[in-house]
């Protein structure tokens, strides 16, 4: 088995389609792909894909394996990436990523600690998704961030800040406005504003949760990419999100939120890092996360 082999199986089992994995992402024939297929299926003793007119379904073995060959494509550029820093010189640099938001709240307490450790680094910041900020810190291209605790994420140890409650969106016009806080009961029926499960896993899979404990279907109408695309679509479809308490910090004027009554779906902001990440700044900052929530809190 080739790492081709990993990554034309993965191209095709996210586009699913052998056609338009061949044409869009790996820019080969399509005849060629399938034989590549067959031959990694051969290879492993077992079916990973049915092949119909529409496209491609991963048999449960299937699922299994792009679990695994994700996983491995990541170690293996992870190894890459490190080997590229080890022969560089080193450099006074720290990278940090954000969950977009939170910046708002963290920078400046870290800003204050790292100076304080190291008057003359050079910081790098990026305001990322939570599972591309895990993916940088698996790649060695951040050093820090503040995001979810990702699954599928090895190497990387998560220190938890704060676990805070989701509440409710919507436009300030909406008749629910007119409440201190609403009931999860009278959201049913109302349009609602989610994020898909691809690049907001951990929030997806806290509101799928909430929804069956509280017997509600709480599959989104419309999906958001990001936190400024949620709250444009509720002001713009007259729906409603559940959202981490953090953003009606940065809600417009034509947007309110109100807290849910009862017990609220909550969910948690961790710092990560890569566990073979041997940053003595990172180190140092790490004996001080308490003192980092403390002055979060205070600003």
């Amino acid at each position: 088995m080739e790492l081709r082999h990993l990554r034309y199986f993965i191209a095709v089992a996210e586009e699913g389609s052998l056609t338009v994995a061949a044409e869009r992402r790996l820019h080969t024939a399509q005849p060629s792909l399938s034989r590549q297929m067959r031959d990694l299926e051969y290879e492993l003793g077992v079916t990973l894909m049915e092949r119909h007119a529409r496209g491609i379904e991963l048999t449960p073995a299937g699922r299994i394996f792009l679990d695994h060959a994700r996983i491995a494509l990541l170690q293996i550029e992870a190894a890459g990436e490190a080997a590229r820093r080890a022969a560089q010189p080193p450099k006074t640099s720290f990278a940090v990523g954000f969950l977009t938001g939170y910046e708002m709240e963290w920078m400046t307490p870290l800003m204050g600690l790292l100076h304080e450790a190291l008057p003359s680094i050079e910081v790098t910041i990026h305001s990322q998704q939570s599972p591309d900020l895990a993916e940088g810190l698996m790649r060695g291209r951040l050093d820090l961030a503040f995001l979810r605790p990702e699954k599928n994420a090895p190497g990387v140890v998560y220190r938890l800040l704060r676990t805070e409650p989701l509440i409710v969106l919507m436009p300030a016009g909406h008749r629910l406005a007119e409440k201190a806080a609403v009931a999860p009961r009278e959201i049913a029926g109302e349009i609602l504003v989610g994020v898909p499960n691809s690049n907001s896993p951990a929030l997806r899979a806290v509101t799928d949760a909430y929804g069956k404990r509280i017997g509600l279907d709480l599959t989104p109408a419309h999906e958001a990419m990001n936190l400024a695309m949620a709250i444009s679509l509720v002001a713009s479809t007259g729906g409603v999100s559940l959202l981490p308490l953090y953003t009606r910090k940065l809600l417009p004027p034509m947007v309110v939120s109100r807290p849910l009554t009862g017990a609220p779906p909550v969910i948690d902001l961790a710092l990560g890092y890569n566990e073979a990440n041997t940053s003595p700044l990172l180190r140092t900052l790490l004996t001080r996360v308490e003192e980092l929530k403390f002055r979060a809190e205070r600003a």
